[in-house]
């Protein structure tokens, strides 16, 4: 129904003078200043309830958005993605605004590649692929499997992994089911099972692990993609875990990295980002003050206290919002925050044994009879519309 909306205004956009533009949002952007820009009154932020005003300051820098204009140059509709679930919709009545949280209509597809090596892994899926992201996602995944220096040229590799198209074309993140690289007569293998990677022994490739960052009473608010309020009639999303704590409880930077923003952000008022190794970021939001000295540019250790709990932004009661995001798209922090070793246990090792047989039997096959990669033509966030603007 969406597709055809966006299709059925490409015609009137033809008709009317009215036209469409596909843009990317700015770095530093907010939606007050998007609304500002276009001249849509601060009122339709502020008239927004909690989750979505959350969920507004979770706008993407670089995220594709659309815009429909009116034969004057005004803004009629706006696409605006928010993760890989949810976008805002934005539509104007005669003279009033209205905002709406839709799902993202997307296909997901299960897809392999097997090449050989000529130059690095990095290199050669994007060669055979166009996908940046596939590319990226196999490099951090792998990181400590196999030494990338020791390859030679024609090596193997083979991938499966599952992704998501729109119009076909990629949309959003990529998970990589397998990854079998073969030098030196010997295959290396990484699976992904129960939201982490794994070698073929459940050893687990990725070394990233958090602590949880507060002290807490109780978890107010578990993470969500995408739920459908029953009572509300609305789409709803939680990309975070809310630690309910007393107002001034210190707040621990769950890992070692580097402060990128100390400030006010939107409906999580007070808010701290770390980056962190490889492709993680986590956020603290609704704090009521910053510890000494945190400020952009900052480096962090695990556990250093960097603000205290608050109840700053569009909040409820006095909480830490926990976000966590891997390559800009928010994951659930429970799946990265581990208080055992880093190894599977004997009855999930019994239950991966199994689960990983049938991918290296596919890998096996892909070897004897590669198929003809799928090539992403061009790489988009959400529809690709043409500008037609006259």
């Amino acid at each position: 129904m969406l597709k055809f909306l966006w299709v059925l205004l490409g015609f009137l956009s033809l008709s009317y003078g009215a036209y469409v533009e596909e843009l990317k949002w700015p770095k530093g952007d907010t939606f007050l200043t998007f609304l500002g820009k276009n001249s849509i009154p601060s009122s339709l932020y502020y008239s927004l309830d909690k989750e979505e005003q959350e969920l507004a300051a979770e706008i993407v820098a670089g995220i594709k958005y659309q815009v429909l204009h009116d034969d004057n140059g005004l803004l009629e509709q706006a696409l605006i993605p928010i993760g890989d679930e949810l976008q805002m919709h934005i539509m104007k009545n005669n003279d009033h605004y209205t905002m709406e949280i839709i799902p993202v209509v997307y296909k997901e597809e299960a897809l392999s590649l097997s090449i050989s090596i000529e130059n690095s892994p990095y290199l050669d899926i994007v060669k055979a692929t166009n996908n940046y992201i596939l590319a990226n996602e196999f490099v951090q995944s792998f990181r400590g499997g196999v030494n990338f220096r020791g390859l030679q040229k024609g090596d193997k590799l083979v991938l499966f992994y599952k992704g998501k198209s729109r119009l076909g074309k990629q949309y959003g993140g990529i998970t990589i089911d397998v990854s079998m690289l073969e030098t030196g007569n010997k295959k290396h293998y990484m699976f992904f099972y129960k939201e982490n990677y794994y070698d073929q022994t459940g050893k687990q490739l990725e070394r990233f692990l958090l602590s949880i960052p507060v002290n807490y009473r109780r978890i107010s608010s578990e993470f969500t993609t995408k739920r459908w309020h029953p009572i509300l009639h609305k789409f709803r999303a939680h990309l975070g875990v809310d630690y309910a704590a007393n107002i001034g409880t210190p707040v621990k930077s769950a890992g070692n990295g580097k402060i990128i923003y100390a400030g006010e952000k939107g409906g999580y008022g007070n808010t701290i980002m770390v980056d962190h190794a490889g492709p993680y970021k986590t956020l603290y939001g609704h704090l009521n003050n910053f510890a000494r000295g945190i400020k952009k540019g900052k480096s962090v250790k695990q556990g250093e206290v960097i603000g205290y709990v608050g109840n700053t932004g569009m909040s409820s009661g006095p909480h830490l919002h926990f976000g966590l995001y891997r390559n800009e798209t928010a994951i659930n922090p429970g799946s990265v925050i581990k208080v055992e070793k880093n190894a599977l246990s004997s009855q999930d090792m019994k239950k991966f044994q199994t689960y990983i047989a049938s991918l290296k039997n596919d890998v096996e096959k892909a070897l004897i009879n590669p198929s003809e990669p799928r090539r992403d033509d061009d790489f988009a966030y959400s529809e690709p519309l043409v500008k037609t603007k006259p």
